[in-house]
């Protein structure tokens, strides 16, 4: 019965094992590419103009080398600013292998001299893609000229990204007695205190750095001001936010403008709260997110007025919706209790857009289960269906979840069970444990064998194996007369061992 549900041992224990290669030197590296099998890559003319367009459309996973060789070969000249441009262009979406990938040939071809900028390019690709201890070598290997305020900080930026803090201060100390602890290295250190949780130490770096007449910038008070309110030192705050206003080369964003009045709504300081939100409406402009942000700050202040105001504003300022924005707007309205018009917001967006993104109406099904409308949640998303949607295994989960705060299990099972029939539609879909254990636990005592066996065969291409599905198992077969032998088997196998509540389990009599 359970040969279906046993997985081979090989699969249970299966391993993935990830080989990061560690450039020594650069000299290193264009060895190892000169050996590595080359990738046939074609290309359409219409991509061959630049290599901008050549290189931009390749996948994330695959080498440039190849295609920057082909280039040469064919006859082409390169350009340095365009492979700045094109490292730039991959750094922002985050492709920081192939980035180095060009880096590199830049230098091993020795095409261009590389000036200290790019190598503190360089050591900032090394440092994302093969750590910190492969910036280091790459840094000790730089001439004494190379070795300047950029490339020492870019190896300080690595300390910061791999959050060590020692590394991060000796090397902070090595600038500073070099003379080149500029803003961008001391908000480095600020960013890391925040990052190891060390807000109290925020404010100490800013004062350092006005004491060793280092002008702080935009990002050095943001930093700061955002460590008081998150340590609820309004007064610290406010006293700051004063000074960056007697200060007419430092600008706050409406960012800092929310996180301000964020704290203080937390602090039900609401009249200060208000006068910051005014203060972030005039930094608006066309920015959709910052829309987003108010219209949130004014929800958790239970203002809807405001937020319909912002929504008429954001729709004329911004000119088109995005999924993002009837997100937080129908967010803020099933915060407030507001279904009706919340409704009327769903099927304007309907009506709009051009893929259905179930993130939108789960909104209103997450609103509606908060608030014990179970049932209207189910005929919301069955409805939805009748248009020939199909949802996402979230959108079933989450009434699934809303029928077990009912405490119908039963309902909750054949919920999730439709969320296990649609799970092809998110792949990377897992149902929150306590929602698996619960009807596990149910199944156990209600359930038949083969319908607990044909639930937990689905539910484990979603989740891994755990005791609970094992005792649902033997519980059941217990109930009925079935040995389950075979069932502690193939337990074993999958390395959980039997504990009391097994033992426990196995004592019950059929």
């Amino acid at each position: 019965m359970l040969s279906t549900l046993n997985r081979s041992h090989s699969f249970s224990n299966t391993i993935n094992l990830i080989v990061f290669r560690k450039a020594l030197s650069l000299k290193t590296y264009c060895t190892i590419t000169a050996a590595s099998p080359i990738t046939d890559v074609k290309f359409s003319a219409s991509r061959s103009r630049n290599l901008f367009s050549r290189i931009s459309p390749i996948r994330q996973d695959a080498h440039i080398v190849p295609v920057l060789d082909q280039w040469v070969i064919e006859g082409r000249k390169v350009n340095y600013l365009e492979l700045q441009r094109i490292i730039r262009d991959l750094r922002s979406r985050r492709r920081f292998s192939q980035a180095l990938q060009i880096s590199e040939w830049m230098s091993c071809k020795d095409i261009f001299e590389f000036s200290p900028g790019d190598c503190a390019v360089h050591l900032d690709l090394i440092g994302v893609v093969h750590g910190w201890e492969a910036a280091e070598r790459y840094f000790s290997n730089l001439s004494d000229p190379e070795k300047n305020e950029k490339t020492y900080g870019a190896l300080l930026n690595c300390y910061v990204r791999e959050g060590s803090l020692d590394k991060t201060l000796f090397h902070m100390q090595r600038m500073k007695d070099k003379g080149y602890a500029s803003s961008l290295a001391y908000n480095n250190l600020m960013t890391l205190y925040k990052k190891t949780g060390q807000l109290d130490k925020i404010p100490d770096v800013l004062s350092e750095m006005k004491k060793n007449g280092i002008a702080p910038n935009n990002f050095s008070y943001r930093i700061c001001i955002r460590s008081y309110g998150e340590r609820s030192d309004l007064n610290g705050m406010e006293k700051l936010a004063e000074e960056i206003g007697r200060q007419a080369h430092i600008c706050m964003d409406w960012a800092t403008y929310s996180n301000m009045a964020y704290c203080l709504i937390k602090a039900n300081e609401k009249e200060k709260a208000l006068l910051y939100l005014k203060k972030l409406e005039e930094k608006l402009d066309k920015d959709a997110l910052a829309y987003n942000h108010l219209i949130s700050l004014y929800a958790h202040l239970g203002n809807k007025d405001e937020m319909m105001r912002l929504w008429v504003l954001q729709k004329v300022a911004c000119k088109k919706q995005i999924n993002r924005d009837y997100i937080t707007m129908l967010g803020s309205l099933v915060k407030l209790g507001e279904f009706e018009t919340a409704e009327a917001l769903l099927k304007d967006w309907d009506s709009s857009c051009r893929t259905y993104d179930f993130r939108v109406p789960n909104i209103l099904l997450i609103g509606y289960c908060q608030r014990g409308l179970i049932e209207k949640a189910e005929t919301m998303l069955r409805d939805i269906m009748a248009m020939g949607k199909t949802p996402t295994p979230n959108s079933w989960a989450i009434i699934a979840a809303g029928y077990l705060s009912k405490d119908n299990v039963e309902k909750a099972f054949e919920c999730l069970k439709e969320a296990l029939a649609v799970k092809e539609e998110n792949m990377g879909w897992m149902p929150k444990p306590g929602l698996i254990t619960r009807i596990l636990n149910w199944l156990g005592d209600k359930g038949d064998p083969k319908q607990v066996e044909v639930f937990i065969r689905s539910l484990r291409m979603v989740a891994p194996v755990n005791r609970h599905m094992y005792h649902a198992l033997i519980k059941v077969n217990k109930r009925v007369g079935r040995e389950v032998d075979s069932i502690l088997e193939s337990m074993k196998a999958d390395e959980i061992d039997e504990n009391e509540e097994t033992e426990k389990i196995l004592s019950l009599v059929s």
